[in-house]
């Protein structure tokens, strides 16, 4: 079986591990020309454990993972409104108990394969047929009895085979800048986040050598065409220049990033995750968006499946089948809001911003507890098939 994968990230990788277990031979496409570093910190939920647990390369996630215990949210002045400590619900609360930068998680799974599949970067798929005919910008066409897309929310191969992106990617209202940053200091392994009227949305997470990842998040329902960083740049200051706490601060740094990632708050749905030869994995077919939480698990899981149900039928379109039959409950679950949704995240009114920190306060005790404890349990809402022997 000869199977074409796009995106480097982290869902093609881990598919390739599982392919290659699998007999197939495995080629990744990815149009960046190298790994891409840094980015936030991702978590590792659920039944994703179990994944990563089978592949052999727990102890070197674990060894990656960054010290977050907890996250916190604060006020102008910087002082504590209200906290959720790492460890409340089992470690599966908004800071899950393995979290690693998506940078070191992609470089790990890469790493992995790097032997168990061909890497291609710097190169991209310009035309894609459903018998699995694909066609390179770098010159060349060949066919494959699989291709899958694992290559986003802005996936080049869904665009290609399935239509336009405004047919599947519905905006939350929403835009988000990502970047790292030196560490400020005061972080006390702490994830800091502060609301300011507007719904504008400052925060500061630790990570690594000194490190910190910064965001910076304004509510817009204003949909903006392809921007230049300097653009992107330009209307994050423009939104949150003197919004409080460390935001100034944060804009200042902000340009001297060389990992500055800018993007709208999207969820992705596509009803059916294949056509013909040609299938969806991860963020590129089902994404919750960065408020649901579940994108590096499900991705995670999507992997483990797909490349099980390829390995178990021969006709590509039953292992297709099969792989959404298994998934769809898992991902119905991660395809789930918090309560309130991005108006939770990025409340407009002081009182709203009040009221979020009171909600937090009150994270602990019954009936909040209740509601957030059926939030967080859905990172464990698949059983796992044996389809493979587990790393030795």
């Amino acid at each position: 079986m000869r199977v074409l994968i796009s995106g480097a990230g982290i869902a093609g990788p881990a598919l390739a591990f599982w392919l290659h277990r699998a007999g197939a031979d495995v080629t990744v496409i990815e149009k960046a020309p190298a790994l891409r570093p840094g980015g936030q910190a991702v978590d590792v939920r659920g039944v994703a454990r179990g994944v990563v647990e089978r592949m052999g390369l727990m102890p070197e996630v674990v060894a990656g993972r960054v010290d977050e215990r907890g996250v916190a949210l604060v006020d102008a002045r910087g002082r504590r409104l209200a906290e959720m400590p790492a460890h409340l619900f089992g470690g599966e609360g908004i800071v899950a108990e393995i979290e690693i930068s998506r940078g070191d998680l992609s470089r790990i799974l890469v790493e992995a394969t790097a032997t168990m599949a061909d890497y291609r970067f710097g190169d991209r798929i310009t035309e894609l047929t459903p018998d699995g005919r694909a066609t390179f910008h770098s010159g060349g066409t060949e066919r494959y009895d699989v291709v899958v897309g694992a290559d986003g929310v802005h996936s080049g191969v869904r665009a290609l085979a399935f239509g336009p992106e405004s047919q599947f990617v519905r905006p939350l209202g929403g835009y988000g800048a990502l970047f790292t940053v030196p560490d400020p200091g005061g972080l006390d392994h702490w994830f800091l986040m502060y609301n300011a009227p507007g719904g504008r949305v400052a925060s500061i997470r630790p990570s690594r050598d000194g490190l910190a990842k910064a965001s910076l998040n304004f509510l817009s329902t204003t949909r903006y065409g392809r921007l230049s960083r300097a653009e992107q740049q330009r209307l994050i200051t423009d939104n949150l220049r003197g919004a409080g706490w460390r935001t100034d601060e944060l804009l200042a740094a902000m340009p001297h990033a060389e990992d500055f990632f800018f993007d709208s708050v999207d969820q992705v749905r596509v009803d059916k995750w294949s056509r013909g030869r040609v299938v969806l994995l991860g963020d590129a077919g089902y994404c919750g968006s960065p408020l649901a939480g579940l994108g590096t698990s499900m991705s995670l899981v999507g992997a483990y499946v797909l490349a099980g149900e390829l390995a178990t039928h021969a006709d590509p379109g039953a292992a297709f089948t099969a792989y959404q039959s298994e998934m769809s409950s898992y991902v119905a679950d991660g395809m789930t809001l918090p309560p309130g949704g991005i108006h939770g995240f990025a409340p407009k009114s002081r009182l709203a911003i009040r009221a979020r920190a009171a909600s937090m306060r009150s994270m602990s005790r019954w009936p909040i507890r209740r509601i957030l404890a059926k939030q967080f349990s859905k990172a464990d809402a698949i059983t796992l098939k044996d389809y493979a022997p587990t790393a030795s």
